[in-house]
């Protein structure tokens, strides 16, 4: 496969590998109406904001999805009582060059006449993308890829992580973006992690963020060491923790974004998507798989990874999802649901970086159309909550 293929170019500069229309719901109350606008359209996804009080952290992730690469216009959908309004997500998607539209369900006049409209302005929006949207020659240095994992065993730091790893190396060396996260899954690994940084001002603000993550842990008594993952052989939070940050690879780390903040350039970049310090201490780190690949499409990746030993069935909205799995048993089990068997790494069928070339091909292919057994099923799993999280820094003392 080329490193090469067509994307669409956005007025912001950014580049898709999807051109979807994007329904953004602003309450729990409206969420039906909005999955049934959405139904049925291959090229219309839905998220949302089940809260009726708003959230900064809720309100700035659902901006960056509707001013994401992949979007190439947003319909808001409001019941009419809440607090995050429609109209301010259409002005500020607007701002970025896209198409957008909101409304309410209660002056519309409710499911029937809401969702009748919701269509009619999805098939607007998506005649108007489909003519007016630009095909521009794009390469590895135009993505941006985030990975997670979740559902770990044994083989998760063995081999589903390492070769994700060689495959950022490459990517980064090729001009890419490519972001980790989970430090609630890097506990006991400070120094290693601090040792990555491009330059000292990015150790300590490396430094900083992992001593909240620990403390964040202690407060909470959380170590993201499950029940699962001790069934897969995995015995110690280090253990895991040492699986997980293998997924970075071995190039410099360039600085910490928060969720929402999209890298200041090119390289290997650290998520932190810990709540920050607040009085009223409410909002958990990645309370499922789901919230945490959302944190990653909203700092900007057009694809994401995620590695699981034991399996699972989950994908998500606005970015391809590629599942991969360093379990040859997970991989002929769960087939319909895995994309890539890093498994052959263990068997002396494939090295690391043999491995991590192919998944580049694999990522290419998925960029320039290929769909993921994910997309396939129709899977579209997102989870977005209550969270704190100070105003993003705009990478302010991470730059390398």
């Amino acid at each position: 496969m080329s490193e090469s293929w067509n994307g669409y170019l956005r007025v912001d500069g950014r580049k898709g590998v999807r051109n979807l229309v994007l329904v953004i719901y602003t309450v729990e109350c409206a969420q039906f109406v909005a999955h049934a606008i959405g139904s049925g359209e291959p090229d219309v996804h839905v998220v949302g904001f089940a809260g009726c009080y708003d959230n900064a952290y809720a309100i700035r992730l659902m901006l960056a999805l509707g001013r994401h690469p992949n979007v190439g216009a947003v319909l808001s959908v409001g019941l009419g009582c809440e607090y995050t309004q429609p109209a301010r997500i259409t002005e500020a998607v607007r701002k970025s060059g896209r198409s957008a539209e909101n409304f309410f369900i209660q002056d519309v006049g409710g499911t029937a006449k809401s969702i009748a409209q919701g269509k009619e302005i999805v098939r607007r929006l998506r005649e108007q993308i489909d003519c007016d949207t630009p095909r521009v020659p794009m390469t590895l240095a135009d993505l941006s890829v985030g990975c997670e994992c979740g559902g770990s065993d044994g083989t998760s730091g063995l081999a589903g992580n390492p070769v994700v790893g060689a495959f950022f190396d490459r990517l980064v060396d090729a001009g890419g973006t490519a972001i980790f996260e989970e430090t609630v899954e890097q506990i006991g690994l400070k120094d290693l992690i601090v040792s990555r940084a491009a330059n000292p001002e990015v150790a300590a603000t490396l430094a900083k963020t992992y001593d909240k993550a620990e403390r964040y842990c202690r407060e909470v008594r959380q170590w993201s060491a499950s029940p699962g993952n001790f069934a897969g052989g995995l015995t110690t939070i280090e253990e895991k923790s040492l699986g997980a940050f293998a997924k970075s690879g071995t190039r410099p780390i360039l600085g910490v974004v928060k969720v929402s903040e999209a890298p200041a350039r090119p390289g290997l970049w650290l998520m932190d998507s810990v709540p920050d310090p607040h009085f009223m201490q409410f909002g958990y780190t990645n309370p499922n798989d789901s919230e945490g690949l959302m944190d990653l499409i909203s700092g900007g990746c057009q694809i994401i990874l995620f590695v699981t030993g034991r399996g699972s069935v989950i994908g998500s909205p606005v970015s391809p999802l590629i599942k991969i799995t360093g379990n040859a048993q997970t991989f002929r089990r769960m087939a319909e649901d895995m994309d890539f068997d890093a498994s052959r790494v263990l068997t002396g069928e494939r090295t690391i970086p043999q491995a991590g070339g192919e998944l580049l091909d694999l990522v290419a292919r998925t960029a320039a159309g290929e769909l993921t057994k994910p997309e396939r099923l129709g899977h579209r799993e997102y989870f977005i909550t209550y969270k704190h999280q100070n105003t993003p820094s705009l990478n302010a003392g991470c730059r390398a």
